[in-house]
C-alpha cells in the first residue's frame, strides 16, 4: 500500500491532575476507512536510500548505541526544559467515526526532538517531505523559501525539498496582528512584532542543542492515503514556513509536531478519525520487512490479546502525554520507591517517549531497579561500552547469557495496569559480544522517561475523547 509516511514520537509524561477542557476543537467525519502511516526508524536502511538525508544504518553495534545516547542526552534536555505543568486549553468533541488512518512510522535523526521520521505531503499541488516525528513538539515546519530570494539556493540546485508557499493555492499566512500570532501561538514562540498589517506571523524557535529556527505561520492542506486507497484532504493544518536554520538540520526536511496543542498535526488528524491514535514499534533489530505504524483512527486486531487502559492526562503538562504510574516490581516483588518518585507535584513522575531509546530512571527509581538485577548480572564478566557521557552503567559480556536467567520487569499504573516487557527490552544487544542494562541514571528531582526500546512489541493508543491508553503486546503486523 503506498502512503504518505509521517514520523512520529510519542512522548507520554506520567503525571496526574484534572481533567478540565476549555476552550474545543471541532471534529469533523471521514467515512472512508482508516489511515496509516510508517514511521521509520533512524538506523533504517530505508531512510538511508532517500534523497537528501545521509541517515541509515551505523557502521558497528557500538556506533548505534553511541548515536542512540547522544540523542537521548539531547531528547531528556529538551523535556526537562519542556516540562511545566499547564492547564488544558481545548476540548476534544465526541466523534462518532470507526475512520482509521494509518501510518508507517520510522526512526530519525534527532536534534534532541526524536528518532522517528515520516514522509509528509503537504499544499496544492503536493509535494513530499522527510520530518522528524515529535510528540515534544506542537508546531510541524518545514524547509522553506517564502520572501527570502536566496534561501536554499544551494539545496535546490541539487534537488532537495524545499517548500516554497507561493507554489500551493491552499497556503494562508497567519496575520501578525491576529490573537492567534499574539495569544494561541505565544507558547510556539511566535514573535509579538507586527511591523505592518499584511505581515505574517513570525516566529523564532531554539532547541536546546542550540539550533535555532525562523520563519513564519500560515495554514495549508495534508495529503493522506486511507487504507482503501482514496485520497483525502486534511484541511486548515498549521505548518510553519522556516528560512533561516541555524544548527543541524541538514538531513531533514523538517519537524512534524505530534504533541497535544489544538494546533498539532497528531490533534488535527485525529479528531477526523475518532479522535484515536495509535502506534507500535518493533524491535530496532527486526528485519527490514517488520515496519512500525502510526494510526489516526480504531485498530482492530483480533490478534492482539485483551488491551489495557489506565487513565490519559491530557493538557496538563503540554505538550506530553501524561499517566499516573505507582511502582515497579521485579518477579513480582514490588520496589521500596518512594512515592514522591511518582509525583510530579513533588518533582517527579513518569514520561512514555518514543523520542528516547533507553530508559531513564531518577536516582530513587533507578538505584532500585539496578540492585534487583545486581545478583543475576553478577554472574557474568563486567565490561564497559566506552561510548561517552550518559552511558548504560551496566554491562556485561553474553557468553552462557539466556534471557531465563534474568527476572521478569514489570511497570505497575496506578488503576491496576500492567505493562510486561520481554526481556530483550530491558537487557539490549549494545555491542557485539556485550549486553546492557537498558537503564540510565537521571538527577533528582525531575521526570522518569520510559523509552521507545522498553514500549517495543506493544501497540500503544491514545484516546484524546476519554481520556485513556490503551496498550497490549503486538507484533505490528495486523493486516490493513
Amino acid at each position: 500500500m503506498e502512503s504518505s509516511i509521517i514520523f512520529i514520537f510519542l512522548s507520554l509524561s506520567l503525571f496526574s491532575n484534572n481533567c478540565n477542557f476549555f476552550s474545543q476543537v471541532h471534529a469533523s467525519k471521514y467515512n472512508h476507512g482508516k489511515v496509516k502511516f510508517k514511521l521509520i526508524h533512524r538506523h533504517s536502511p530505508e531512510l538511508g536510500k532517500m534523497s537528501g538525508t545521509t541517515l541509515g544504518p551505523p557502521s558497528s553495534s557500538r556506533e548505534r548505541i553511541k548515536q542512540l545516547i547522544h540523542s537521548d542526552t539531547a531528547r531528556l534536555r529538551a523535556i526537562s526544559h519542556r516540562l511545566v505543568p499547564r492547564r488544558k486549553n481545548f476540548q476534544v468533541e465526541t466523534l462518532r467515526s470507526s475512520n482509521l488512518v494509518e501510518l508507517p512510522m520510522r526512526s530519525a535523526a534527532d536534534i534532541g526532538t526524536g528518532q522517528y521520521f515520516v514522509s509528509f505531503r503537504i499544499g496544492s499541488p503536493p509535494r513530499k517531505f522527510i520530518m522528524i516525528a515529535d510528540t515534544g513538539s506542537t508546531v510541524t515546519w518545514m524547509k522553506c523559501k517564502y520572501k527570502c530570494k536566496t534561501c536554499f539556493d544551494d539545496r535546490i540546485h541539487h534537488h532537495e525539498r524545499i517548500f516554497n508557499p507561493k507554489t500551493s493555492r491552499t497556503f494562508i499566512p497567519i496575520p501578525c496582528f491576529s490573537s492567534m500570532c499574539k495569544q494561541d501561538l505565544a507558547r510556539s514562540f511566535s514573535l509579538q512584532k507586527c511591523h505592518r498589517s499584511t505581515s505574517p506571523c513570525a516566529y523564532d524557535f531554539r532547541y536546546s542543542d542550540g539550533t535555532k529556527v525562523l520563519g513564519i505561520f500560515g495554514n495549508d492542506t495534508v495529503i493522506v492515503r486511507l487504507t482503501n486507497g482514496k485520497k483525502i484532504k486534511v484541511p486548515d493544518v498549521m505548518i510553519g514556513c522556516s528560512e533561516t536554520i541555524f544548527g543541524n538540520f541538514h538531513d531533514i526536511d523538517g519537524v512534524m509536531g505530534l504533541g497535544f496543542d489544538q494546533h498539532s498535526f497528531a490533534v488535527k488528524a485525529a479528531e477526523k478519525f475518532g479522535n484515536k491514535f495509535s502506534y507500535c514499534l518493533v524491535d530496532h533489530l527486526s528485519p527490514s520487512d517488520l515496519v512500525n505504524f502510526l494510526v489516526f483512527g480504531e485498530v482492530d486486531d483480533s490478534t492482539l490479546p485483551e488491551m489495557q487502559y489506565t487513565e490519559l492526562f491530557l493538557g496538563i503538562v503540554n505538550p506530553y502525554y501524561a499517566v499516573n504510574v505507582s511502582g515497579i516490581s521485579i518477579d513480582g516483588e514490588m520496589l521500596a520507591i518512594p512515592s514522591y518518585a511518582w509525583d510530579l507535584k513533588s518533582g517527579g513522575g513518569f514520561i512514555v517517549d518514543s523520542g528516547s531509546s533507553l530508559t531513564h530512571l531518577v536516582e530513587p527509581v533507578f538505584n532500585q531497579v539496578i540492585a534487583a538485577f545486581q545478583a543475576p548480572i553478577s554472574k557474568f564478566k563486567k565490561l564497559s561500552l566506552s561510548v561517552g557521557p550518559s552511558e548504560p552503567e551496566y554491562c556485561f559480556g553474553d557468553v552462557g547469557y539466556k534471557e531465563s536467567l534474568m527476572p521478569k520487569l514489570e511497570v505497575h499504573f496506578a488503576d491496576g495496569a500492567k505493562l510486561t516487557p520481554p526481556v530483550k527490552s530491558y537487557v539490549i544487544d549494545a555491542a557485539e559480544g556485550i549486553k546492557c542494562l537498558g537503564f540510565v541514571p537521571t538527577r533528582w528531582p525531575g521526570p522518569s522517561v520510559i523509552g521507545n526500546i522498553l514500549q517495543q512489541n506493544h501497540l500503544w493508543e491514545f484516546d484524546l475523547l476519554n481520556g485513556k491508553l490503551g496498550f497490549a503486546p503486538s507484533s505490528c503486523t495486523f493486516d490493513d
